[in-house]
């Protein structure tokens, strides 16, 4: 992995990667931004997304996190599987746009670290965190990337 990988280019590879994913595509996952060790990741709200009350699926919460995490961590190690990841629902998700920021809190060669805050937008334009959550990832041996 190329750690000077250039962030318009950082941001096209894992853009790629996300078109290979079904569930991603289905829920409607963006890549917004890539750097070394963090990214940004969103997601329109549509009414299929929400459980009974009208509010983001605290699973799609969950996937927001883990998949936001997966990117950071990617970006500086290649391919990752989670091995953990834990989730804090701070308020009721519910917005017009859900924006995942991760980064890689520590790197190792077999296990990377990882943070991201859940932010909400909302028809005000305000962005309000509603979930936290952090991620032990596994590096995937013979990352051919």
């Amino acid at each position: 992995m190329d750690r000077t990988e250039a962030p318009e280019l950082l941001l096209a590879r894992l853009q790629a990667i996300n078109e290979t994913a079904a569930f991603n595509r289905w829920c409607g996952i963006e890549l917004l931004e890539a750097q070394p060790g963090s990214v940004a990741i969103a997601l329109r709200w549509r009414p299929e997304l929400g459980q009974y009350a009208g509010f983001l699926h605290a699973g799609l919460i969950g996937a927001l996190i883990d998949t936001a995490c997966g990117y950071a961590a990617a970006t500086l190690v290649g391919r990752v599987l989670a091995a953990h990841y834990a989730v804090n629902c701070l308020r009721p998700a519910v917005g017009r746009c859900f924006v995942a920021r991760a980064r890689v809190v520590k790197p190792g060669r077999t296990q990377v670290f990882t943070a991201c805050e859940l932010f909400a937008q909302g028809q005000d334009g305000e962005s309000r965190l509603v979930a936290t959550g952090e991620t032990l990832l596994s590096v995937v041996a013979g990352d051919p990337q």
